[in-house]
């Protein structure tokens, strides 16, 4: 006959390794809980920085579109009124490739700034942010230091905000989270 030591056997957890168990538990569950709520804003921001460059890069072909080139004559020629923050592009009324103020990416400067609706409408330009705006785009165009008649640099940017707070200053070039910022380079061709 078997004999049952009852003193070398466990016959389950004691209340001090199920305490611990639980807490270890709990803490594994917070840390996930934490993870998936930076995930979830971590994907809304990338979210909206997609859809910015996408917003960027319109405009650019935009820009890139306009004319900027060299007659028969080989006189230079510029499109310099063509107003691209309308809804619908006019031909007349707007600044085309005119060269852009210094603070044109900073602040709302009517020719080089259009609002975009949460559809990516264009929905007006101007200094004032219409309402419904989701994002303000900004433009500049700036002839190239050393060839100012034939080289134009073109930058977008297009933001949620309506106050970038020191990303405002004149000069800066910081680009926040969900921001896009864009920057190319167009030569003076023949047409």
């Amino acid at each position: 006959m078997a004999r049952f030591n009852s003193s070398n056997s466990q016959a389950g957890f004691s209340l001090v390794e199920a305490i611990i168990a639980t807490g270890l538990m709990a803490g594994a569950l917070a840390s996930l809980g934490q993870m998936f709520a930076i995930s979830i804003a971590n994907n809304i921001t990338a979210r909206a920085g997609t859809y910015a460059t996408m917003l960027a890069e319109q405009k650019m072909e935009q820009l890139r579109g306009l004319t900027c080139g060299f007659d028969i004559l080989g006189l230079p020629i510029s499109d310099s009124s063509n107003n691209t923050a309308r809804p619908v592009e006019a031909a007349t009324g707007g600044t085309g490739l005119a060269p852009s103020p210094s603070n044109s990416l900073t602040t709302n400067v009517d020719g080089y700034v259009d609002y975009i609706d949460q559809f990516g409408n264009i929905i007006g330009g101007g200094a004032t942010v219409p309402p419904k705006t989701m994002f303000i785009r900004r433009w500049s165009v700036e002839p190239l230091p050393v060839n100012p008649n034939n080289t134009l640099i073109l930058q977008v940017l297009v933001t949620k905000r309506v106050d970038r707070g020191v990303a405002d200053t004149v000069g800066s070039v910081q680009r926040l989270r969900d921001e896009a910022r864009l920057m190319t380079v167009k030569t003076r061709k023949a047409l």
